[in-house]
C-alpha cells in the first residue's frame, strides 16, 4: 500500500472514526483503525464491536492495500503535523506503517487486515431520509436524560418511534432515568411509517450528536430490528440497538396537573442557577414556595449557608411548596426554546408537567423531591 493526501482530509476522517476506539482494550485489534487504499480513495473504518464507523475520502494512490494501525497513536501523530502538509503514508517489505511528512518520519506496528472485525449488518427494513437539524434537534432535547443506571440497561438509550398526533404521523424520542423524562418530536419522514421503535444507545446518541453538526446536510437511517446506521456525506456509522423493551412511558406523563405556573424561561434559568451554588453535592435540593403571582426559591445547606430568591410569576391557584434536584431543572431549562415556560403541577408529591411553548410536541415530566 502506497497513498499520499492532505493533512486536513486525513486528520478529519480519523477525528470522526477514531472516536468509536476505546482507549484500552483486551482484544488489540479493537485498538487499531483499518485503512484500505484502493482506485482514488482512502477507506478508514473502526469498531468497538457495537459501533462500527466508516468513511472514505479522495486520496491519490500509487499502490492498493490494506493495513491497521493504532488508532489513537496515528491521530494524534496527524493532528500535530502542521497545517497544509502532505502525508505519505505506505506499507513495504519492511514491518511497520511507513508515515512521512515534510521532514518528519514515523514507523507504527501493524496488525493484520484480515484480523479486524466486521460488524455484519445484515437486512435493514425501513429506510429514510432527514435534515440532519430535525434529527440533532431531537436527540439534543432528550439525551440529557437518558439513564446511566446499568441494571436498567433498557433505559441507557433513546427510544425512536412513530406515533400519530393529530392526524399526522410523527417521529417521536423519549429518554428517562425514573428521574425525570424528555420527550421530543418532528414529522415523520417517507420512509418512517411501520419502522420497529427501537432503543438507540447511548454511546451511539453521542457520536451520531457529532455526525449531525455539518449545517444543511442530511442523514439516512436504515434500520432493522437489531442494528440501525446512519450516513452523513461520506461517514457511515452502524451500530447494534438495545436488545429491551422501552416501558410505556404514557404511563408516567401527569394528564390531571391542574396548578399552571408561567414564567420566563431565562429569568428562571438563572435564578435556579444562583440559589442552587449553595446546595450541596449530594442533596442539591431547590424549594419552590408558590403563592399568588409569586415565587420564591429557596435552597438550605447545613454545611454552608442558605439562599432564597423571589420571582414574579403567572399563577393563580392553591399556595404550593415542592422541592427539585436544581441539576435536573436547569438540564431541562437548557433544552427549552421559548421565552416562556408552562409548568403544571398537581400536589408536592406528584410528577410536575413542563411544556415548551416554542416546540410542538416537547414536553418534560420532572419528579419531586423531599424539602
Amino acid at each position: 500500500m502506497r497513498v499520499t493526501l492532505e493533512r486536513s482530509n486525513l486528520l478529519k476522517a480519523l477525528n470522526h472514526v477514531q472516536r468509536v476506539v476505546e482507549r484500552r482494550n483486551t482484544i488489540p485489534i479493537l485498538s487499531n483503525v483499518l485503512l484500505r487504499a484502493d482506485g482514488s480513495t482512502l477507506t478508514f473504518k473502526a469498531t468497538d464491536l457495537d459501533i462500527e464507523v466508516t468513511e472514505t475520502i479522495s486520496a491519490s494512490v500509487e499502490q492498493a492495500g490494506a493495513t491497521t494501525v493504532s488508532a489513537h497513536m496515528l491521530y494524534d501523530i496527524v493532528r500535530k503535523l502542521p497545517d497544509g502538509s502532505e502525508v505519505m503514508m505506505s506499507v513495504g517489505d519492511e514491518a511497520g506503517l511507513k508515515l512521512v511528512s515534510g521532514r518528519s518520519q514515523f514507523s507504527l506496528q501493524m496488525l493484520p487486515e484480515s484480523d479486524f472485525p466486521d460488524l455484519t449488518a445484515g437486512e435493514f427494513s425501513h429506510t429514510f431520509r432527514m435534515a440532519c437539524a430535525d434529527l440533532k434537534n431531537l436527540i439534543d432535547r432528550t439525551q440529557f436524560a437518558i439513564s446511566t443506571e446499568e441494571t436498567r440497561y433498557y433505559l441507557n438509550g433513546i427510544f425512536f418511534h412513530t406515533v400519530e398526533d393529530e392526524g399526522k404521523t410523527m417521529l417521536r424520542a423519549v429518554a428517562t432515568d425514573g428521574h425525570r423524562l424528555a420527550q421530543a418530536q418532528s414529522e415523520a419522514p417517507d420512509g418512517a411509517n411501520g419502522m420497529p421503535g427501537v432503543i438507540v444507545p447511548r454511546k451511539t446518541v453521542g457520536e451520531v450528536q457529532k455526525l449531525l453538526e455539518t449545517p444543511d446536510s442530511f442523514v439516512t437511517v436504515e434500520l432493522s430490528d437489531s442494528k440501525i446506521r446512519f450516513t452523513v456525506d461520506a461517514v457511515v456509522l452502524t451500530s447494534k440497538l438495545i436488545d429491551g423493551t422501552f416501558p410505556d412511558y404514557n404511563r408516567v406523563i401527569p394528564v390531571g396537573n391542574d396548578k399552571e405556573m408561567l414564567i420566563a424561561r431565562e429569568t428562571f434559568s438563572a435564578a435556579v442557577d444562583r440559589v442552587s451554588t449553595i446546595s450541596s453535592d449530594r442533596g442539591r435540593a431547590v424549594k419552590l414556595s408558590l403563592a399568588d403571582g409569586q415565587l420564591v426559591l429557596s435552597v438550605n445547606n447545613p454545611d454552608s449557608g442558605s439562599a432564597e430568591e423571589s420571582l414574579a410569576v403567572g399563577y393563580g391557584s392553591d399556595a404550593l411548596d415542592i422541592g427539585f434536584n436544581s441539576r435536573y431543572l436547569l438540564d431541562i431549562a437548557n433544552q427549552l426554546s421559548s421565552e416562556e415556560t408552562s409548568f403544571m403541577f398537581a400536589d408536592p408529591g406528584s410528577p410536575t408537567l413542563i411544556r415548551d411553548k416554542g416546540a410542538e410536541g416537547a414536553l418534560y415530566v420532572l419528579m419531586p423531591m423531599r424539602v
